[in-house]
Order: C-alpha cells, then structure tokens, then sequence
C-alpha cells in the first residue's frame, strides 16, 4: 500500500443507508456510487454518532462524540479549541480542500429556541457559562453575506468554497458564482417561484433553477476543477465534495425531479400496523400533525400520510440520483481514480417510516443508520461487512492510512482494524418535544440485535428486538420477559458513557 495516498470524501445530507442501488432500495439507480462499492468495502451497520446534522459533522470531524466536543444540537458551533483529523493531515504535509456544506457553524439566522436561566433577584451575575468561548466569533457560515471571506485554515481545510443552507436556496460562495452566471436567479428559486405540480407532500418545490445551476452541478464542477489544479503534485491530499442534498425541501431540478414516481415507491410498514403504539415522544409527534399543529416548513420531524410519504421518497431519489452523476463526473478529474475514496451522509430521514417525515427525537434505524462505502485501490477484492462502525470513526480510518497518528482524545477508531460490537449515539435537541414537554436529550445504544434508548426526564425508556422486529414497533421497555436484556443493555449503555468521558487535556505531571 501506498504510505501516503489521496483522499476523497463524499458526503451528502440526510440520506439514509438504505437509499442506494447498492443497499439494496427496489427503484433507486446509483451506478456511480455503486461502482465504489463494488471496488470496495461497504458497511451494512454503519451509525452516526448524532441523527443531526451539526454535532455529527463535528464528530466526523473531531473524530469525537458530541457530549466531548461540544455540539451537542445544532446551533452550537464547533469551537475552534476542537482539533480536526483534517488539522492533522495537513500538519503532515497533505493539500486539504473543502467543497461544499460544512456547518460547522450556524447558518440560519434565527434566535436559539432555548432561553438561559433568569438571574435571580438580587443575585450579582455568573460569567455565561461554565466555561470561556465567543461563539459571536463564529460567523463564517452565517446568511446573506454579500461575499464569504473565510479564514483560512477552516478547521484544518486549506482550501474552501462554501455552500450554506438547503435546496435552491443556498447560499455562500455558491450563491456568487450562481449570480455571475444568471443574474436573475433569484427569480427562479424558492417556493414563490417554482413550475406547477400536483404534489402535496409538505416542502415539495419543483424549482425553476435549471440543473446546471443548482447547487449539487457547482459542487461538481468545483471538486473538479480543484482536483485538475492539485492533484498530480508530488504533495498529497484531502478532499471533501459535501453535498446539501437530499435534505428537504424535496425540490430536484430539471429532469430529476420527474425521474421517478410516487407510484414505484414502497408504503411504509408502519401504514399497515393497526397494533402499533407510538412512544409518546412520537405520538405527539403525530398527534401534531393530526390536529394541526404541526410546523411543516421547520426542519424537525412531523406526521405524514402514505401518499406524502411515497412522494416523499420519489422526489428524495431524484436528489440522489443527481447527486450519484455528479460522484461520476468528479471521478473523472485528475487523481479521481487513483485516490483512496469514501461515501457517507450525516444523517438520514424517515421518509414515511413510523409515520414521519424528516427527523428526530425518534432514534429508528432510518434515521441512524447511515451508508458508508471505502473503496481503495489498493484493496485486491470488493467486501460487505456487518460490523458496526459509526460517523467518528472516519477520520481515526483516514489518519490510519495515511499513517499519521490521531490526537489524544480522539474517540473514534480506524475500521482498517475491525469495527465495534455496540454503536453509541447522542441526540439533544433545543426545541420542547410535545410529547415529552421539555426538550429531548436521548442517549442510544445499538449492538447487534438491540437498540436500548434512555430518555432524561422520564421514566420510561425504549427497547427492541431487531431479528423480530426489525422495523422497530414493539417496544419491549416494559415486559417482563425481557427484563433481563434491559438491565444488560443499561449497563452497556453505562460503559459507553464511561469509555466517552474526556481523554483530553493529558495531564501535565504527576501530580
């Protein structure tokens, strides 16, 4: 093997595993994704170490779980005090690029949901929080700059040209090189301007932006033309192509967007299950939706019928598929075919399943389990594996081989060595949860059979037997028959909560 190869990863947004051609979706065609997995190693168990987007994109990064490096929920940004696996490829010499969605820090402009505690009467005032940062600092990736002046190195990236926000709206450096191309563009996007439809799945919009002007074409050229600018120097590299598809809105451009149909899509199990008891995390969750309450333009999860949930599903395929012949046109750039390269999605999105749509506080499958394919060119032959690996144990992957060591504190492992018996995952949450009335902090638990989750708050707690009930309805929290599993799983949990305290700061003397 090469001692220092080329990287290139591949990440999109809010894409669950089992939407590719080569996880097996009955519609869906990827050949450019599936070709990578057939030179390569796909993992069948592959978990994110958060089912949101900024803490487990920190965790991709830092190669550590949300409770250590701080982006617990979105809208905290990554303190820069974190060290990045990319800070440390291009300390050993390696060329690192970014193009596309970071968040990494906050996009949207609006106000935290949560509001800090009231000072007592009387009280003279704490310092704001148990400890020092300026989060007011963190405004690269903030809405509606006229340009984007990014300091360079961005988290260890030498090189970055940045795509914010969703669907035709992003904004960024993307927004100005859409301007410079199409002057009026912003009398093609949104939901305001979009070409008539018969859809009525929530945040369905059928874009006016032409194809070679959204934002997935961009990425592609950019990562093309970087790679043809850098990749056939004796300097060796890293290279993130970061998709902010298929995240909702659902609105493929052009010809994607009626590539395939409602009709050639699955009904979702939970349609057909008159027996199921929703936790009522998820019952108010539904019950919202049901009585009108339901915010459906917000990012959180809300009820769905069967017919939202297949055009749903039919509009996210076609995000993909733009998404896979953009992979094929990057891997025709220089360095492309030569380059040790991953993909993955931070996220994925219940399209239906349990009878919602997009995601959380309901840590199913869907959400949680994520693709992940490693196609070497050094590999002599193509591997499935149902080891569990998850989202933070990439970079420790990356770093292993390009033989650079990992920084102290890193929790994440190199699946060059194995994978892990247990997959841990973290979801927090700003927002009240109608069903639990306060705002959700779930910590989660997936070996190979069960899935345990603890709810703070409540007394009650979520458990499943996934060889019986692999679509997760019955929840066994309660019966007595599985009383035993519960108590083992609890203290699998514990020691997971044990094994994630801090390793960092390393201690200066023996004291």
């Amino acid at each position: 093997m090469a001692e220092r190869p080329n990287f290139i990863l591949f990440i999109t947004d809010q894409q669950r595993a089992d939407h590719l051609g080569c996880m097996g979706h009955p519609v869906l065609r990827t050949p450019n994704i599936d070709t990578l997995a057939n030179a390569g190693t796909v993992w069948d168990r592959f978990y994110v170490a958060s089912p949101v987007c900024m803490p487990n994109r920190a965790s991709l990064m830092t190669c550590r779980m949300p409770s250590s490096h701080g982006v617990r929920c979105n809208g905290i940004p990554l303190d820069t005090r974190n060290v990045t696996f990319v800070e440390l490829l291009r300390d050993a010499g390696y060329k690192t690029a970014l193009i596309g969605k970071s968040h990494l820090q906050t996009f949207s402009g609006r106000p935290p949901a949560l509001q800090r505690p009231p000072v007592p009467e009387g009280y003279h005032p704490p310092k704001a929080e148990a400890f020092r940062h300026d989060h007011d600092r963190y405004t690269v990736e903030a809405p509606d700059q006229a340009r984007y002046d990014i300091p360079l190195p961005y988290y260890g990236f030498d090189h970055v040209e940045l795509v914010t926000r969703h669907g035709d709206g992003c904004q960024g450096t993307y927004r100005q090189w859409l301007l410079d191309r199409e002057p009026d563009a912003l009398n093609l996007i949104g939901a305001d301007n979009q070409l008539p439809h018969d859809y009525s799945c929530p945040q369905a919009v059928r874009t006016a932006l032409p194809e070679e002007l959204y934002s997935t074409s961009y990425i592609a050229e950019r990562a093309g033309a970087w790679l043809d600018a850098n990749a056939n120097g004796d300097q060796p590299f890293f290279l993130m192509v970061s998709f902010p598809d298929p995240h909702h809105p659902f609105n493929p451009p052009g010809r994607y967007w009626d590539m395939y149909t409602p009709d050639d899509m699955p009904t979702p199990a939970a349609f057909d299950r008159d027996d199921w008891n929703p936790p009522p995390h998820v019952a108010g969750i539904l019950r919202d939706r049901a009585e009108g309450r339901a915010n459906l333009r917000a990012m959180g999860a809300i009820g769905t019928d069967a017919q939202e949930a297949r055009e749903a599903q039919a509009l996210t395929c076609g995000m993909i598929s733009m998404i896979d012949d953009a992979v094929g046109r990057v891997r025709t750039h220089a360095g492309a075919d030569r380059a040790v390269t991953m993909f993955t999605s931070d996220h994925g999105d219940h399209l239906g399943d349990h009878r919602m749509l997009f995601k959380g506080p309901g840590v199913y499958e869907e959400v949680t389990r994520v693709p992940f394919i490693w196609a070497d060119p050094a590999q002599p032959d193509p591997l499935r594996t149902d080891t569990i690996g998850q989202t933070h144990d990439i970079g420790p992957t990356i770093l292993d081989r390009a033989r650079v060591a990992p920084a102290i504190g890193m929790q994440g492992q190199s699946l060059l060595r194995g994978g892990r018996d247990v997959a841990f995952v973290q979801y927090d949450h700003q927002s009240t949860a109608s069903g639990l009335g306060h705002p959700p902090r779930i910590h989660t638990v997936r070996t190979r059979q069960h899935r345990l989750s603890l709810i703070d708050g409540v007394s009650w707690g979520e458990l499943y037997d996934l060889d019986a009930d692999p679509r997760e309805f019955i929840n066994l929290w309660d019966d007595p028959a599985h009383a035993t599993t519960r108590a083992a799983l609890i203290e699998v949990l514990a020691r997971q909560e044990i094994a994630a305290v801090d390793h960092a700061p390393f201690p200066t003397a023996h004291a």
